[in-house]
């Protein structure tokens, strides 16, 4: 056989291999949202679970995974792309950076049930904060560092196999080829993680479950305070998410119509990640054409 006809099989094969991907991936959310459709009104969305139906509505639930999604980036973002630097510009091979590289691949191999029990020890127990949001955020961080540290410090070395010598060359210090052209060069990739780890925020449930709790209470926006139980924004209050609220509607059904709430909450829950992955890729598509002067 000769070689054309391989590579026509073997892209025949992969266009198959893709497009059974791509087709399974669309019907699994056209069934979330067939199953879940019927819920998506503004009293479900928006609504206290003590005052819509007889299940209520998930606006809390909504609430809080956003607000965890934001203060979980806020941790994650900075030190993931700050050890990718360290790691792609800084570090010299050798003993402590070949165990650097062995602990990011052990955590990142972690099941979150086992992240989850250590941030109940450590952040929940020890630290004394109780079931809270920056206990449930600094836990999901633990599972996100390594992959973000990973995808950043290909995309530095990647991008700084291009600019890097020449930049040097015309006079620029090592920091403004990092800050002002190699980061901005790598940034459609560092986009990539922060999309992934986002993705996986939104959609945890084990390390959270143990760390944020299982509170919907509702929310009070009057106060804007980082500490305490009173404000909505505090870090120190129990917060359940969306992926939280679905298993807790699943496995204990508490409500009569815990079924319909839970795909209602499932088909919010892929919505409000696609819209996510949508805006982040427009953002950095923006980000992009600014950096190169298109």
């Amino acid at each position: 056989m000769d070689a054309k006809r391989v590579d026509k099989i073997a892209t025949v094969v992969f266009y198959v291999i893709s497009t059974f991907i791509v087709v399974l991936l669309g019907a699994f959310i056209l069934y979330i949202l067939y199953r879940g459709g019927s819920m998506l009104k503004p009293s479900f969305l928006f609504g206290n679970p003590k005052t819509t139906g007889t299940g209520g509505g998930i606006g809390p639930e909504l609430f809080n995974s956003f607000y965890m999604l934001i203060i979980s980036l806020v941790i994650t973002i900075p030190i993931g792309v700050g050890a990718g630097i360290y790691l792609a510009e800084y570090a010299k091979e050798g003993p402590i950076l070949r165990f650097i590289r062995m602990s990011l691949e052990t955590i990142s191999s972690l099941p979150s049930i086992v992240i989850g029990m250590f941030g109940l020890l450590v952040f929940v127990t020890m630290a004394g904060w109780g079931y809270s949001i920056l206990a449930g955020a600094l836990s999901v961080s633990i599972l996100n560092i390594p992959s973000m540290t990973r995808i950043s410090e290909n995309a530095i070395s990647a991008a700084s196999k291009k600019v890097k010598e020449a930049s040097i060359g015309l006079g620029a210090t090592k920091w403004q080829t990092l800050a002002k052209i190699t980061v901005p060069t790598a940034m459609g990739e560092i986009l990539t993680g922060i999309i992934l780890a986002s993705g996986r925020i939104f959609g945890e449930a084990a390390a959270f479950l143990y760390t944020a709790g299982l509170s919907s209470k509702s929310l009070n926006f009057d106060s804007i305070s980082l500490s305490g139980n009173s404000s909505a924004f505090s870090l120190f209050r129990p917060a359940e998410t969306l992926a939280v609220h679905i298993w807790k509607l699943n496995s204990e059904g508490i409500v009569p119509d815990a079924a319909q709430i839970a795909n209602g909450t499932a088909a919010v829950l892929i919505i409000a990640v696609l819209i996510f992955n949508v805006g982040a890729r427009l953002l950095g598509n923006r980000l992009m054409k600014a950096y190169s002067g298109k």
